[in-house]
């Protein structure tokens, strides 16, 4: 005969059958008295006692069917808990991700400088919260569902997973917090894409969905994640079979591979240089989340995610590698051949250069990451569309890394020296190659991290090409001109002040005049953009033509002014040619005939235009341009 009080059990188990009773339909046993729930609990305790003492075939049908009702009514009340208490991760631990968006890349300074802030403020709100349980390295663990409710909810899953009902009990669990988990993910920002989907998307949107998921990722492994892991830990730990592992993962594994789809897309997306930086971004992020990534998904059931982070992590590297390598095979076949107006900076040194400075700030990533020397030397010997380069004299002294850069470097000069024989002037080529080479010097100067690595040693070796540049430059433009004031040709036999040939002096000074007006219509459209260099090759131009220009218009001058029309053949003052140098490398034409006193107002008026302009950095080819309208005898290039 049947104990009592497995009557009694099964009775307070019957009365809350909700497929027998309206009011048991309607009502939740775990939303009322405390009392009556641990009533039930107990009654559930005796009926799994009573199963459990009996054999199989001495158990009596109606404890069996009663435990079955005990079973479906504890899924229902464990389904109900759930969803009251279950809601999207609140707002505050999603700050990192959502205040820091900006309209325009050219905020991207401010946003680093932002996102730091946020950082900070962020970890702030994390160890001051009242919600915070423990704290594992960065991982920021909340409460997801009040200590009440979790208590419950491990009450009933003990009682189930007794009575066998385990895959029932994580299958609710799973099904409730998941959709807990997609709405976190979604206001994240963190979208259901493939990795089909996201390879098709364009670079500037993939750049601005890089930004945001590296936020989200943060907070998706260290709070969310970390937490639904900790929730599972502290309903069904120690209840056998590892079913806290068991449901951890089938709550999170969708979410998680949901989240890391993205940076293995980026990872295996199609290589190109403008694509660095961003997937350094994503490598320094996933880098830094892998102790907790190992933390979070430590069991062996999670063991996937895990690897999956690792492998995502390894083709970043890769990726990093094999954009560095595509850039410096870009930097040396960059095919355009068209000469920049003027022998200005090429736009290719201001990107190349531009490039590299950025590298510099990623230097510690990538040190780490760039193991492997250029390919430079004999097995390029044979190559002249190659710069034959030995980089032995560097090694020992520098990173791999800063082979790279001082091989960039080199290539890039390389391709400008082939860019420079497009020029039919010698002296704009040889112009050109100063202002790229000094451009070069002065982006190595202008970064700490930079000159670090490239060196003090190859930092003069560039800065001896630019100079040689411009020595070339002058020989080549003013060696001519100067041989119009040399003294050879003009005397005759006889004394030296009455034995000077006026024929052969008129055709000196005329020869002169049509050369240096020439240079200067000329070289007044060429640009040196950087004006200390302006200036001083101007200053070595007049301490070279001004000097011999006075020496020889003082011993000859007297020869031409007693014969007719003097005017004809000594056209300028000293003071004329003096000013005509101010217009060299302005980058704009002027008058075909050279500046009179009258027009120095003006020119005077420009260069502290310019000069104003300079010292607001404001220093472009445009912007030279759109100031040039200003005048009205000055046109763009």
């Amino acid at each position: 005969m049947e104990p009592p009080e497995s009557t009694a059990a099964e009775k307070v188990i019957l009365q809350w059958d909700s497929t027998a009773s309206e009011d048991a339909r309607e009502r939740m046993i775990f939303t009322g008295d405390r009392q009556e729930i641990e009533r039930y609990l107990d009654a559930v305790d005796e009926l799994q006692k009573a199963m459990s003492s009996a054999s199989l075939s001495d158990s009596s049908s109606t404890t069996t069917s009663a435990l079955q009702i005990a079973m479906a009514r504890l899924e229902d009340e464990f389904r109900n808990i759930l969803l009251s208490h279950t809601s999207p991760v609140e707002d505050e631990w999603l700050t990192e991700s959502t205040q820091l968006e900006f309209a325009s890349q050219e905020f991207e300074l401010k946003e680093e400088i932002a996102e730091s802030s946020s950082d900070k403020q962020f970890e702030h709100q994390e160890s001051n919260s009242s919600s915070c349980y423990k704290t594992t390295s960065s991982i920021r663990e909340v409460d997801l569902i009040p200590s009440d409710a979790v208590y419950d909810l491990r009450c009933i899953a003990e009682r189930m997973i007794a009575a066998g009902y385990l895959r029932e009990c994580i299958q609710v669990y799973a099904s409730v917090r998941k959709s807990a988990v997609d709405a976190s993910l979604k206001k994240l920002n963190v979208e259901k894409l493939s990795i089909g989907d996201i390879q098709r998307l364009e670079w500037e949107t993939l750049e601005t969905k890089i930004r945001r998921w590296i936020r989200a990722a943060k907070i998706c492994v260290r709070v969310l994640f970390a937490s639904e892991r900790r929730l599972c830990e502290e309903i069904f730990e120690g209840l056998g079979n590892s079913a806290d592992d068991a449901c951890f993962m089938e709550t999170i594994k969708s979410p998680a591979i949901q989240l890391f789809n993205f940076a293995e897309a980026i990872s295996i997306s199609r290589r190109s240089p403008e694509k660095l930086f961003k997937i350094l971004d994503l490598h320094d992020a996933l880098s830094d989340l892998m102790p907790d990534i190992e933390s979070v998904f430590e069991s062996k059931s999670s063991e996937s995610i895990r690897v999956q982070a690792v492998e995502i992590l390894s083709r970043l590297a890769e990726a990093a590698r094999g954009i560095l390598s595509e850039f410096e095979n870009a930097v040396l076949r960059e095919p355009s051949k068209v000469p920049v107006p003027g022998g200005t900076i090429h736009p290719l040194t201001r990107y190349v250069m531009n490039y590299i400075s950025l590298i510099s700030d990623y230097k510690q990533t990538l040190i780490e990451l760039i193991v492997s020397k250029p390919s430079t030397g004999s097995r390029y010997s044979s190559d002249p569309n190659v710069p034959d380069m030995d980089l032995s004299e560097f090694e020992g002294q520098t990173s791999t890394l800063a082979l790279h850069l001082i091989w960039i470097i080199a290539i890039l000069q390389f391709n400008l020296d082939g860019k420079s024989k497009h020029y039919k002037d010698a002296s704009l080529a040889h112009l050109f190659m100063m202002n790229n080479v000094h451009y070069i010097v002065q982006k190595i100067k202008g970064s700490a991290e930079l000159r670090e690595m490239i060196g003090d040693d190859y930092l003069r070796k560039l800065t001896g090409k630019f100079r040689l540049a411009a020595t070339n430059y002058q020989r080549s433009t003013w060696v001519r001109v100067l041989h119009c004031l040399r003294d050879e040709g003009l005397h005759v036999s006889g004394s030296f002040s009455s034995g000077v040939s006026k024929s052969a002096l008129r055709e000196r000074f005329k020869a002169f005049n049509a050369m240096f007006e020439e240079v200067h219509r000329t070289q007044a459209t060429w640009l040196i953009p950087d004006t200390q260099l302006r200036e001083e090759l101007r200053i070595s131009i007049s301490e070279k033509v001004i000097p011999a220009y006075r020496s020889f218009l003082g011993r000859f001058r007297s020869h031409i002014e007693s014969g007719r029309h003097p005017e004809n053949y000594i056209k300028y003052s000293v003071e004329d040619l003096e000013n005509a140098v101010l217009d060299f490398f302005e980058g704009y034409p002027v008058s075909q005939h050279l500046r009179r006193r009258s027009d120095i107002l003006i020119e005077t008026r420009y260069d502290m235009l310019m000069a104003d302009l300079i010292s607001r950095g404001q220093t472009s080819v445009l912007t030279v341009q759109s100031s040039l309208r200003l005048f009205p005898n000055a046109s763009t290039l």
